[in-house]
């Protein structure tokens, strides 16, 4: 089974943490690219926030994991 990770700012996915996603505090958007190519094969799904999605460009970037972004 795959892991799930939020990314993005500390202050709105901090919260996932305590339903057991794996948080990773990304505050730049060099610091959310940098996490987002160091994610393990073994991410099934990666929760964004908005600033994250759009330092990663997800609406044009290839992934076999579930992207979601936040509202």
């Amino acid at each position: 089974m795959g892991r799930i990770v939020a990314l993005g700012e500390l202050v709105r996915i901090q919260g996932f943490g305590l339903a057991g996603v794996l948080t990773v505090p990304a505050e730049t958007p060099a610091a959310v690219r940098t996490a987002w190519a160091d994610l393990t094969a073994d991410v099934a799904a990666v929760i964004l926030t908005p600033a994250a999605a759009v330092a990663v460009d997800v609406e044009t970037v290839h992934s076999d994991r579930l992207v979601v972004v936040l509202p």
